[in-house]
């Protein structure tokens, strides 16, 4: 009698089966989590935000550019950390980021001290509450600014400066405010990063 060959897999079959689907759902939940962020998107004025944004893509590995570039670059919709420089309380090309790529997290860049005036920024800039929002300090030298915006920030200095220069019991952050105004400031660090690097690896 003519044997009859068994269509049923065996166990060996089974597992390797089984080891390749495991190993394709790992490839995949790898590849997601690697892509949920897409990339770094920042607009600068005098080089602190774009220090800033490089610094945050070496820590992370996620591709960098001016949201100038990003539009040539970057798909929209794509999901993104935006940086922008604080300009008369708002930040600076957010709205216009805001429109063409799901902002997962914003960094403000000014001249107050880390984690300071959060609630203020978000207000005047629209950021909505479920979006992180970090500031952080940048480099401060009145020269480097241009047009409309050295003029105002020249017309800032003489008040606020003066106002703050009279003021007794002056907070640590308003000294040192006080003292970016009178003779500039190299702030930009890598470790004023950390908050921002901790909500990173947490998305992770």
């Amino acid at each position: 009698m003519q044997k009859i060959l068994s269509l049923k897999p065996n166990s060996q079959t089974l597992r390797r089966s089984a080891d390749r689907k495991a190993d394709h759902a790992l490839r995949l939940n790898f590849f997601e989590k690697r892509t949920l962020l897409n990339a770094i998107i920042y607009t600068t004025n005098t080089g602190s935000t774009e220090s800033y944004a490089k610094l945050l893509a070496q820590k992370t590995g996620l591709p960098v550019y001016s949201l100038a570039e990003a539009k040539k670059r970057v798909f929209a919709g794509a999901e993104v950390i935006y940086l922008g420089w604080i300009m008369a309380g708002s930040v600076t090309g957010y709205a216009e980021a805001a429109k063409r790529y799901r902002v997962r997290a914003v960094c403000g860049v000014g001249m107050g001290q880390i984690g300071t005036q959060t609630e203020s920024v978000r207000k005047k800039s629209a950021i909505p509450a479920n979006i992180p929002l970090f500031t952080l300090q940048g480099n401060f030298d009145v020269k480097k600014l241009h047009g409309i915006y050295r003029f105002m920030m020249e017309i800032m200095v003489k008040t606020a400066g003066k106002s703050l220069a009279k003021k007794k019991n002056r907070t640590r952050e308003e000294d040192d405010m006080l003292d970016m105004m009178l003779h500039g400031g190299e702030r930009v660090k890598q470790e004023n990063l950390s908050a921002v690097l901790d909500w990173y690896h947490a998305q992770q």
